[in-house]
């Protein structure tokens, strides 16, 4: 059998890795301040039991069977239960909750583990001609309900697992262009170009288990997004294996070719076909990379230090801050501070006290900077003086060490509160900087409405990541202690959330895609005729409605 390696079926991240709050010894009375739940006396859940779970028997015909064997070989195709279930949801909110619950509605028939381009197109042509649903599976981190198959398919639905396509082709060191096989997870792609000292510098949270076809087909940004780009800026090729044939886009710098075919492939969650490879830009591995930290009075301020960065000549990689709330957050989850460490940061937050900071309006923000030793020395002299001017104050590079170390680790955090019985979750949006401030602000009244709606005490928190010249990205956590109707109640929250982005001014996702999450507001979004188009795309180029049916638009 395939040696593609999953994460655990109940939850995020692999088994024997989760979040502890014993040695942090401000996270028990934050959550309790926070949402009203005690850890002390909270009983935790016990592990699903996956015999408990009940799937359908697949209703792939023997036919189909037979010619998915052909194309990828008789130990890569499974209609094992595990399989089946591990390929039925990502890893949202909604999924976990129907997971843990033993809920499944509808799980794929078979799952195939392609090695090449040709088997993919070996399992196109066998589900066209069977009139199969396919849904492209990378990582199964996805978190905007782009995986699972609708619960009304009669239709025998395969998932095609690229795990197997995972290798750096070649690189065009003269260019800074290499070419990638699209299931390549972020530490094996990283690992490849590394030893020939590249770096393709996409850093997304789901980093460690995602991969890069799906950062594309669902327009992923990642942490050093300041610097790299979102990936619809990295990638500049690729290959999509169609009923017909394959789509080919070349990795050419710029061309004036007609509406642009390469950005409907990007962020086409698997709809317009498979995405086998693709070209990206590369740069070599920096001389030097350092995150700083700096403390700002409060939001307001952050903010306007972040808009002037963007329009400085100081090019950082990172420039992310988080607002009072999440700051709280941070510093409840660090571990215990003991002898000068503890002696520092009580003297610092004494001394800022004496300036007349406010300890809940206090924003901790962390900037990264890469390059020659000279790039970095000139770009933090000019945000540091951004900074400065802008009531901040620099706290060395201490934390941002701790954040570099500790940045994949957060979806952790959200199978734990599940365990105690809470719902944690994320949204994101973008806005132009005249607008950042009243989206935040609208959002934090939906969210506090929507949890006196559903009578329960909850918490909201945002952070800024992602800078452009016009604006920025808002990242919005929120939380609560689950009742009876985990997802009835969940959902009153999330869409207040998801309005507030709209009526104030935002987008509905910056870099989590659509998929049937936020389907709902995409017309609000991008307008009825921008949605008449998006139709018109996705059903004549998939006219049977075969590749990952009904996701962004029905």
């Amino acid at each position: 059998m395939t040696d593609v390696k999953h994460m655990k079926w109940w939850g995020w991240g692999v088994d024997g890795v989760a979040f502890h709050h014993e040695d942090k010894p401000g996270f028990a009375p934050f959550v309790l301040k926070a949402v009203g739940l005690d850890l002390n006396t909270a009983e935790r859940t016990e592990k699903p039991d996956f015999a408990d779970v009940q799937v359908a028997d697949s209703v792939a015909p023997a036919a189909l069977i037979t010619a998915l064997k052909k194309a990828v070989g008789d130990e890569n195709v499974t209609t094992d239960k595990l399989d089946r279930v591990v390929h039925t949801f990502g890893k949202s909110l909604r999924d976990l909750v129907r997971i843990r619950a033993l809920k499944i509605d509808r799980a794929p028939d078979v799952v195939v583990y392609p090695a090449d381009e040709d088997a993919v197109a070996g399992v196109v042509a066998a589900a066209v001609k069977s009139g199969a649903v396919l849904i492209p599976f990378g990582g199964g981190s996805n978190i905007a309900g782009s995986l699972e198959p609708h619960a009304d398919e009669t239709r025998p639905v395969i998932s095609l697992d690229l795990g197997r396509l995972r290798q750096l082709i070649d690189i065009d060191e003269e260019s800074g262009l290499a070419r990638i096989q699209a299931g390549a997870l972020g530490p094996d792609l990283e690992a490849q170009l590394a030893e020939r000292g590249w770096t393709l510098g996409h850093f997304p949270d789901s980093f460690t288990h995602s991969t890069l076809g799906g950062w594309i087909a669902t327009r992923s940004s990642g942490m050093q997004s300041d610097k790299y780009g979102d990936i619809a800026d990295i990638v500049r090729g690729f290959r999509v294996v169609r009923p017909n044939g394959t789509l080919v886009i070349r990795a050419i710098p710029s061309a004036s070719t007609g509406p642009s075919v390469r950005e409907m492939i990007v962020g086409s969650e698997g709809r317009l076909g498979v995405i086998t490879e693709a070209t990206v830009q590369v740069h070599r591995v920096p001389e030097k990379r350092v995150i700083h930290a700096y403390f700002f009075k409060n939001w307001n301020h952050a903010i306007e230090a972040m808009r002037q960065i963007s329009e400085s000549d100081a090019a950082p990689s990172v420039t992310r801050v988080s607002d009072g709330n999440e700051t709280g957050f941070s510093l409840a989850t660090s571990k215990e501070s003991k002898g000068v460490s503890k002696f520092v940061q009580d003297s610092l937050f004494s001394f800022l006290e004496g300036r007349g900071w406010k300890p809940g309006e206090v924003c901790l923000s962390f900037i990264g900077f890469e390059g020659s030793p000279e790039h970095v020395k000139r770009t933090k002299a000019i945000v540091d003086r951004i900074v400065k001017k802008n009531s901040g104050l620099g706290v060395g590079t201490g934390p941002g060490v701790l954040y570099d170390q500790k940045k994949f680790d957060t979806p952790y955090l959200r199978d734990f509160l599940l365990d105690m019985g809470a719902a944690g979750d994320v949204s994101e949006t973008a806005a132009p900087w005249s607008k950042l401030i009243g989206v935040h602000d609208a959002v934090y009244a939906a969210a506090n409405g929507a949890y006196e709606q559903i009578g329960r005490q909850g918490w909201i928190m945002s952070h800024l990541s992602h800078s452009y010249h016009s604006g920025a990205c808002l990242y919005f956590t929120f939380a609560f202690v689950m009742g009876d109707d985990p997802l009835g109640e969940y959902d009153i929250v999330k869409q207040a959330i998801q309005q507030a982005f709209i009526d104030a001014g935002g987008t509905i996702s910056h870099h989590h895609g659509v998929g049937l999450e936020h389907a709902p507001w995409l017309e609000q979004d991008i307008s009825t005729e921008g949605v008449a188009v998006m139709s018109g795309l996705f059903s004549s180029a998939d006219p049977d409605g075969l590749f990952n049916p009904r996701k962004i638009v029905v």
